[in-house]
């Protein structure tokens, strides 16, 4: 998908150029004085750039496998054992998903731009239905464990809501 780009001149600014990431558009700041040639040489150099300390930003599955393994021994005393993790596209209704029985995890690729703290609080979610399949009070004290699971919870949420996105009923992650 191609990010939106909107290039944003300056009187002020004479030299230099800069961009960052404003939710689903780049956003590109030039000098005034720029040709358009030289505009669009810039953008395109400048997207380019984002997008890829976007890719390095990423965690690949292997890296998702090895935050579960530090969180599962952190939160959970190791009992919470993952075989595997992996990122999924097939995803847009949750944000997470576990199958106990063969011990896997699959998180929506939709997180990956979003925080880590966001990231590990799924992760975490969904390592406590490793120990709780189902919501219950039980599996509630184990992912109430990680320090940033109610705002983590107010994120999704409010991510959800401004993608006009229903929110899983009975739960905010799964």
């Amino acid at each position: 998908m191609k990010a939106e780009v909107e290039v944003r001149r300056s009187q002020r600014r004479r030299r230099t150029v800069s961009a960052y990431r404003e939710g689903d558009r780049i956003v590109v700041l030039i000098p005034a004085s720029l040709t358009r040639a030289e505009e669009s040489e810039w953008v395109t150099r400048m997207v380019e750039r984002i997008e890829r300390s976007e890719r390095r930003k990423r965690l690949s599955d292997d890296d998702l496998l090895d935050r579960a393994h530090e969180l599962n021994a952190h939160y959970f005393g190791g009992m919470a054992e993952p075989v595997s993790v992996r990122w999924v596209d097939n995803q847009r209704s949750r944000w997470g998903s576990c199958t106990p029985g063969d011990r896997t995890i699959r998180l929506s690729a939709r997180l990956q731009e979003m925080p880590r703290w966001v990231v590990d609080y799924v992760l975490v979610h969904e390592l406590a239905h490793l120990l709780e399949p189902g919501h219950d009070a039980n599996f509630w004290a184990w992912v109430d464990r990680y320090p940033r699971a109610e705002r983590a919870k107010g994120y999704l949420t409010g991510w959800s809501a401004a993608a006009h996105l229903e929110s899983p009923p009975g739960d905010d992650v799964d």
